[in-house]
């Protein structure tokens, strides 16, 4: 398994902030690399890449501008395995790479990724009003998980909103 999946640096226009890798992810050492998830195919259709990307193609990113994390780094089954320590030590740990990487969007793939980090009671999808790290916007987006509920269009539509920022 690979313990630190981060793909980051310095002046990027994303950072895409998931939950934590799945197995999968875990065991080839590339962002969404389970096959139900839909995170590639979201970023394409919305407008974000400009072709479908592969999970292993993840670190080319980095060059246009894309950078990957999670709020944990331990892979897991579902991200309910994910303990309370683990998301104590990853919000500090977030909310460093955040300060030091300065991107210019914290994009968080998962309401739930957004309200572990923030610690907020609730949050809406987009632009947050009040971002946690000042300089750097916060945008929320649902999980590309394939077991999200969420019709794709509605999906895409939110993703979306982020090109109007970039």
């Amino acid at each position: 398994m690979v313990e630190n999946m981060d793909i980051i640096s310095k002046d990027l226009n994303i950072l895409f902030i998931g939950f934590n890798p799945s197995l999968v992810s875990g065991e080839v050492g590339h962002h969404y690399a389970n096959k139900n998830n839909r995170f590639w195919k979201i970023l394409h259709e919305a407008g974000i890449t400009d072709r479908l990307y592969k999970p292993e193609e993840d670190v080319f990113l980095l060059n246009r501008g894309f950078g990957f994390t999670n709020i944990v780094s331990r892979a897991t089954r579902a991200a309910a395995e994910i303990t309370s320590e683990e998301y104590k030590i990853g919000r500090e740990q977030l909310w460093h790479k955040i300060s030091t990487y300065q991107p210019k969007i914290a994009f968080f793939v998962g309401k739930g990724v957004y309200l572990q980090y923030s610690q907020r009671k609730k949050a809406f999808w987009g632009v947050q009003e009040q971002s946690i790290v000042n300089g750097v916007v916060d945008f929320v987006a649902p999980s590309s998980s394939g077991l999200v509920r969420m019709k794709m269009d509605e999906i895409i539509s939110i993703y979306k909103k982020v090109t109007k920022i970039l």
